[in-house]
């Protein structure tokens, strides 16, 4: 039987090609030695010897060239060597127990959810691309609860100053804000207030604020997403109390005549046992408030 000569001519033999078999090749090949091979296929060198011409007999040619004490494959046998060392390999690949990703879990407030900190995400799977992402957004005191209970491994969030440690910290300057065409009027009837909902940190400081002062307010409009409380205070639904950075210079206009509220800040969480990934994130996250906080 003349031996195979091309891959596909391998591959009519592939139901031969016992991987036992084929180990016990390679070995030989790459010690040159019969009792080598047997010491590192821990078998004995009956046993190599037997393996070897089990295979020859199935492919029907000669794999090895015995050449005194030594082993040397035969043409046929370095056309199959490849082969082997790569069913081998694919083998050894396919039963080793699978590598997961990295997950980094990052919880963000709401305004810093959309466009804002996309360079710094994609700055970190450029750096690792193995990494696996999973962001969350919303109110503040959900994600530090999230945080706190070890669902997050780094969270942005508001808080008021001094209310908890941080990994980092920035002041969040606080501003009344109106549609640019709104005529303020603090008379005897209520103030119409756009916000967010119950539990929102500029809610909750804007009914305290107007509390205090003894000014009369109503909601008039709530809504979960920034830009939808943004839209409203320019449509001219009411003010709101937000970040002095928000304003838009032909939609809104800062308003004065109500209580100064002090500012809040922005709080930058990291998990204690943070690796190499997360502190690469935790630094570009702190790079973006460095730069939000002097613009």
């Amino acid at each position: 039987m003349p031996p195979p000569t091309t891959k596909q001519q391998l591959l009519a033999h592939q139901e031969l090609l016992d991987p036992l078999l084929l180990r016990a090749f390679v070995a030989v090949a790459d010690s040159g030695s019969f009792t080598r091979a047997a010491a590192t296929t821990h078998l004995t060198q009956s046993t190599v010897s037997q393996q070897l011409k089990r295979l020859e007999q199935q492919l029907g040619y000669q794999v090895l060239s015995r050449k005194g004490r030594y082993a040397v494959p035969t043409a046929e046998g370095e056309r199959l060597l490849s082969y082997a060392r790569n069913i081998l390999s694919l083998m050894a690949e396919a039963g080793s127990k699978p590598q997961s990703r990295p997950l980094v879990r990052l919880g963000v407030a709401e305004d810093f959810a959309g466009a804002a900190l996309m360079p710094v995400l994609v700055r970190l799977r450029e750096q690792y691309p193995n990494v696996k992402l999973e962001v969350q957004s919303g109110l503040s005191k959900p994600l530090y609860q999230a945080f706190q209970e070890g669902k997050l491994d780094v969270a942005l969030i508001k808080q008021r100053q001094g209310e908890q440690d941080a990994w980092g910290l920035w002041p969040e300057h606080l501003s009344w804000l109106a549609a640019s065409h709104w005529q303020t009027k603090l008379d005897d009837s209520p103030l119409p207030l756009v916000t967010f909902p119950v539990g929102g940190l500029y809610r909750n400081e804007m009914a305290q604020l107007l509390d205090e002062a003894g000014i009369q307010w109503q909601q008039v409009y709530s809504s979960n997403s920034l830009e939808g409380v943004l839209c409203a205070v320019a449509a001219g639904l009411g003010i709101s109390l937000l970040p002095s950075r928000f304003i838009r210079a032909h939609e809104h206009q800062l308003i004065s005549g109500l209580p100064t509220a002090a500012a809040m800040e922005l709080a930058l969480h990291l998990a204690p046992a943070a690796g190499t990934e997360l502190q690469q994130l935790a630094r570009g996250i702190g790079r973006y408030c460095d730069a939000l906080v002097t613009t």
